[in-house]
């Protein structure tokens, strides 16, 4: 009951854009082959590939008037393809503008909108911006557990974000990185319960708690005039 990840998903999206890559281009099936193409990329971080196929379908999706949230997926797609080749200002600005969009077309509750805020919140992070994202997901993250539940992917995905906002801050107080371990524990006991050890974000969620207890480990042991440095590098590495 989970999506295919990893190389299965990279394999898949291959078979399906030969399969379909003869049929006119400006036609809804060639244009998904292309997506789930451009997907199976970025799940074996093949993102300079992936970028390829997503630049691609914009003008596709244009051209035969796509739905306004179909462009929304793609758009965000991109985004986290130019953060992950270090893009990291323009991935900021379609985040920002997918999750306005969201909102505008389905509201704070629904799904989609909820992963746009998460996505628009670690684009933050990457630009080391912790009270702003902190701040975003402060107010998003407890919709997601009422409206998702507290199981789903996106709701664990937020609490690692928002965790990471506050390890990460080179201002974080000594309670902040003892609510960062105990989030994480949280969200990788979940995620190891509900989607399985094997899983990607499993193995996301145990480093990130990985290295928020090796943070909180050193505060506790260096004196109290002493402050981490904070270093976007690292940010960078756990997410």
């Amino acid at each position: 009951e989970q999506e295919y990840h990893g190389v299965v998903r990279c394999a898949l999206g291959w078979a399906c854009w030969k399969t379909y890559v003869g049929r006119p281009e400006a036609t809804q099936i060639r244009i998904g082959a292309l997506s789930l193409l451009g997907n199976g990329l970025s799940a074996v971080k093949h993102h300079e590939d992936a970028l390829v196929a997503y630049e691609a379908q914009l003008p596709m999706m244009r051209c035969i008037g796509a739905p306004e949230q179909a462009m929304l997926t793609v758009q965000s797609c991109l985004a986290n393809t130019y953060a992950a080749l270090g893009r990291l200002e323009k991935a900021l600005r379609m985040e920002r503008d997918v999750y306005s969009g969201r909102l505008k077309l389905h509201g704070e509750e629904h799904g989609a909108t909820l992963l746009a805020a998460n996505n628009y919140a670690i684009s933050i992070l990457h630009l080391g911006r912790f009270g702003e994202a902190k701040s975003l997901l402060r107010k998003t993250m407890p919709v997601a557990r009422r409206v998702l539940g507290e199981n789903h992917e996106t709701a664990l995905s937020m609490g690692k974000t928002y965790a990471m906002a506050l390890f990460l801050d080179n201002k974080a107080t000594l309670d902040d990185l003892r609510e960062a371990v105990t989030t994480l524990e949280d969200v990788a006991r979940t995620a190891r319960r509900v989607l399985g050890g094997s899983h990607p974000l499993t193995a996301q969620f145990e480093e990130a708690l990985r290295r928020s207890r090796a943070a909180l480990r050193a505060r506790e042991t260096q004196p109290s005039s002493d402050s981490r440095d904070g270093d976007l590098d690292e940010v960078e590495d756990v997410i």
